[in-house]
């Protein structure tokens, strides 16, 4: 099978590559914006071969069918913003998709933009193959089954300081600092504005850190597939205090409506950070998801399920869901078509396999 990464020498892009290279029978293809050899960013043994190519390019379904793909991995964010144009493009030359999108109106809508180009082509499209809410709702489905009712998810992410981080990244939580979106609560959708309402979260192993409200597809996604839940949250903890009461204080600045263009410095800022704040954090990172409601005996249910990912291979995580699918299509083990958020086609114990891998550790608690 050929597979097309689009964003293949990135941050994730480059994981993806180097972790599908491992797997027999795929054929890799790293595009990017500017022509790179393969060896120069994968190493002089590598197999995987590289290409240019310009989403933004008015020629791109033209690019792509030269390309011949079977699948399309898109890894070029942010994608807040953008339009399907990639997806639609894969879809058009009989090629099945899958992207890391952490963008929620880009998941979201998703489904209504790319379902029927995907079913006419009898293709599978899947947005949000990542760690949200690829894996976050594998985790929601294991640790709620035979529940009664789900009343509340709280989803938690600790990224490591000295854990490579991407630019595209970076400008997406700068791009929604401050601003409002809705969140549900209490049954019903609320205002709530990003890198704002910091709580206090224990991680197993990081101990305790201070988290802030973000904007992530499961806050769009979850209320409708988890029918009665009342309360669905995400929030993000970084590991210095320092930066993260920065961001925070960026954050209620352009809340009372100071004009802080910080995603445009995300690149600068990143830099910045890697030399003056990295030596003072660590290498290790995690992820919480807690979920509360009933068992099936009438007995109230509050179970907290935890990852821990050392030597700075977190970014790892947000790779997982689409190095898996990836394998199970070209296996021919998903025979779905349409256009879909990655919900329900993986199991939490599919990942396993990966998080050993790398090493992580899984721990389940109940409150």
């Amino acid at each position: 099978m050929r597979v097309i990464i689009i964003g293949g020498l990135g941050n994730f892009g480059a994981r993806i590559c180097r972790r599908l290279a491992l797997e027999p029978g795929l054929e890799l293809i790293a595009t990017g914006r500017k022509p790179i050899s393969g060896s120069e960013c994968f190493g002089p043994a590598s197999q995987i071969t590289t290409a240019a190519l310009d989403i933004d390019s008015p020629d791109l379904q033209a690019r792509l069918a030269q390309l011949r793909p079977h699948l399309v991995i898109h890894c070029a964010g942010p994608y807040q913003g953008q339009d399907y144009r990639v997806a639609l493009a894969a879809c058009a030359v009989h090629a099945h998709y899958l992207d890391l999108s952490d963008g929620r109106d880009f998941v979201a809508d998703f489904s209504q933009q790319v379902d029927a180009a995907a079913r006419a082509a009898g293709v599978l499209a899947v947005t949000g193959a990542s760690t949200l809410p690829g894996l976050s709702s594998a985790v929601v489905d294991q640790m709620t089954t035979g529940w009664t009712r789900l009343d509340t998810v709280e989803v938690a992410i600790a990224p490591g300081q000295q854990a490579p981080r991407g630019e595209a990244t970076i400008k997406a939580v700068f791009g929604y600092a401050g601003q409002g979106f809705k969140r549900w609560q209490a049954g019903r959708w609320a205002t709530v504005h990003g890198w704002q309402d910091l709580r206090r979260f224990s991680f197993a192993e990081l101990g305790s850190r201070w988290g802030a409200a973000c904007d992530v597809p499961d806050l769009a996604l979850f209320p409708e597939r988890y029918p009665g839940v009342q309360r669905v949250s995400f929030h993000a903890a970084l590991e210095l205090r320092i930066q993260h009461l920065g961001l925070w204080l960026v954050a209620a600045l352009r809340r009372v409506g100071l004009p802080l263009p910080v995603a445009r410095h995300a690149g600068r800022l990143n830099r910045l950070a890697n030399v003056l704040l990295d030596r003072f954090g660590s290498d290790l990172g995690g992820m919480r998801v807690r979920v509360k409601g009933q068992q099936a005996d009438g007995r109230p249910a509050d179970r907290t399920w935890h990852l821990t990912a050392p030597d700075g291979n977190g970014p790892e995580i947000p790779c997982m869901a689409t190095v898996l699918l990836a394998c199970k299509l070209a296996r021919g083990q998903v025979q779905q078509t349409g256009a879909v958020p990655c919900m329900g086609l993986l199991t939490l114990s599919e990942f396993a396999p990966e998080f050993a891998r790398w090493g992580f550790v899984e721990r389940v608690s109940d409150g």
